[in-house]
């Protein structure tokens, strides 16, 4: 083995072990100082959200209620006589004009009573005239003194009676002529008919002394068609308060759009004809009637309905959708976005207008409202707006 000058000597195997082991000191240092040395990224935009301004559009507020069609006249045909079915004409649920025939109870025994009556009346007649000719002919033997005071009192007495006989006579008869006229049923309105209650050949009871008369059957009008529904107290009173700012805008006579449950749009317009004398103290609502046209007969008597009148003369109004709304316990909130950064308004609502918020309050014409996005804004945060609009 070789020996150093000192007299130190080390074996070539721990020589190499530690050369490598400078090396890797040496690497490793390099390693950490170029690491320290990088760069961090810049930060990123905040996240994207769509904004707008804004709608701003002429509105004007409505109230609106459920209701019910109902009929304007209906009818309960019963009958007026007493006696068989012998004739029905018309079909279940037809249309029948007023003054149409609808049913025949037999007329046979009527006609005879008109000819029993018939008979009294000339009976009666007769015998009127009889003691007119009586009284005549006592009068004068009375002016003659052939006959005393009391046969002329006799005499008048009898034509005054015959006279009442006659007339109890025609009245008879005038009785008669009506119950024979009544076997004859005919329409009291125009509208559609039920279906018959009773079949021919069945026994009807009808007259001044059956407590309950026989249904044959029903009408309704058609057209036009009455709309009933209750409006609420406040509402009552905003009409009210319209009415006494201009009497023109009151609630008789003002327009009220109707549809049927399965109808988008308001494409029956009718009047009010009549609101109730008082409100429902049980229920806090007046009782209101519209009337309107039902000239191609598509509303049915009975069926439901909505109706809205105007609340409000027409303003202008922004508008903004209902989803850009965000809820904080009791106030409403929509987000706007500022030089990049949210920023929360309080807003005061409306009513839906066309799918739309009315916003009375906390916004401005010009503000950038967050439509689309809002599950990525929170107050205060960065976030990178792109244009929308609202339709």
């Amino acid at each position: 083995m070789p020996s150093k000058p000192n007299g130190f000597s080390l074996p070539l195997p721990a020589l190499l072990v530690g050369a490598l082991v400078l090396l890797g000191v040496a690497a490793g240092v390099m390693s950490f100082t170029g690491s320290s040395s990088s760069s961090v990224p810049a930060a990123a935009g905040g996240p994207p959200v769509t904004v707008a301004t804004p709608l701003k559009r002429s509105v004007t507020d409505w109230s609106e209620y459920t209701g019910q069609f109902t009929a304007v006249d209906y009818v309960e045909v019963r009958a007026r006589v007493s006696g068989y079915l012998t004739e029905i004409h018309f079909t279940d649920g037809q249309q029948v004009a007023k003054g149409d025939l609808l049913f025949v109870i037999d007329p046979r025994p009527y006609e005879i009573a008109v000819a029993s009556a018939r008979a009294k009346l000339d009976q009666a007649a007769g015998t009127k005239e009889f003691a007119k000719r009586q009284l005549t002919r006592a009068d004068e033997l009375r002016r003659k003194d052939f006959v005393p005071e009391s046969t002329l009192d006799q005499r008048t007495e009898e034509s005054r009676g015959a006279g009442a006989g006659a007339e109890a006579a025609r009245a008879t008869l005038h009785d008669a002529e009506l119950n024979l006229q009544f076997t004859r049923i005919t329409a009291p309105v125009s509208g559609r008919i039920s279906s018959r209650q009773v079949s021919i050949g069945n026994l009807v009871s009808g007259g001044p002394n059956i407590p309950s008369a026989t249904l044959l059957t029903t009408i309704v009008s058609q057209d036009p068609i009455y709309f009933s529904f209750d409006m609420s107290e406040a509402d009552y009173l905003v009409q009210a308060r319209r009415a006494q700012a201009k009497p023109d805008t009151g609630i008789l006579g003002s327009t009220a759009l109707i549809r049927l449950m399965d109808e988008a749009d308001w494409p029956h317009p009718g009047k009010i004809d009549f609101v109730d004398n008082q409100i429902d103290r049980g229920t806090g609502t007046i009782h209101a009637r519209a009337v309107l046209a039902n000239t191609d007969r598509s509303v049915t008597p009975g069926a439901f309905g909505r109706v809205r009148m105007a609340a409000s003369d027409p303003y202008d109004a922004l508008l903004v959708p209902d989803t850009a709304i965000v809820t904080d316990q009791s106030r409403k909130l929509v987000m706007t976005v500022k030089d990049g950064t949210v920023a929360p308004k309080v807003v005061r609502l409306g009513p839906m207008q066309n799918g739309l918020r009315v916003v009375r309050g906390g916004v401005d014409p010009d503000d950038q409202v967050i439509i689309n996005g809002l599950m990525r804004a929170r107050p205060g945060a960065k976030v990178t707006p792109q244009p929308g609009k609202i339709e």
